[in-house]
């Protein structure tokens, strides 16, 4: 279970672990890492997640194994932010009033213990103490663990696009 991860805001301290996790876990999807549109959000989460109302989480867990990416405080196990849709990606679809998840990523040797389903119940509720009633989430079908992961957290697909090799799967859930 997750008793021992700890979810926080993100802190500058993060920054390269948080860029490992990004790569780890999408290498570890058979996607390369430099070809993820739009993950220049991860070079500056300060200005682009909290400047803009959004919210930026870190799930780490103390005195982790050594093949996580390190923080300050222990292995960064899991990440993934919200911003409000209307300051989310150009070339994703908007809907007013919604906030988007994005960069949701467990370390590819942690996953299936909960800790996902932690951070994104943690994000749902900051999202709603934000006043947000509708939270999208977007996914490539190149990621099959993701779209299963968040039709059984309650998202209905409402939509399929290609955005350059990608297929790509919209989600939405009323909180």
């Amino acid at each position: 279970m997750t008793n021992s991860i700890q979810l926080r805001s993100y802190d500058d301290r993060d920054a390269d672990a948080v860029w490992c996790l990004h790569e780890w876990a999408m290498r570890a999807t058979g996607n390369d890492p430099s070809d993820i549109p739009g993950t220049s959000d991860l070079q500056n989460i300060e200005t682009r997640y909290f400047d803009t109302g959004g919210a930026f989480l870190v799930g780490v867990v103390p005195d982790a194994d050594d093949d996580l990416p390190q923080t300050f405080d222990g292995g960064l196990t899991a990440m993934g932010g919200f911003l409000p849709n209307e300051v989310g990606h150009a070339d994703e679809r908007t809907v007013s009033g919604a906030a988007e998840l994005h960069r949701m990523r467990v370390a590819p040797s942690r996953q299936r213990r909960g800790y996902g389903r932690s951070l994104l119940h943690k994000l749902e509720q900051q999202v709603v103490e934000q006043g947000y009633e509708v939270l999208l989430a977007t996914t490539s079908q190149s990621q099959p663990a993701a779209v299963a992961f968040y039709r059984d957290e309650g998202y209905q697909e409402v939509d399929q696009s290609t955005q350059g090799e990608y297929e790509l799967v919209h989600f939405e859930k009323r909180l």
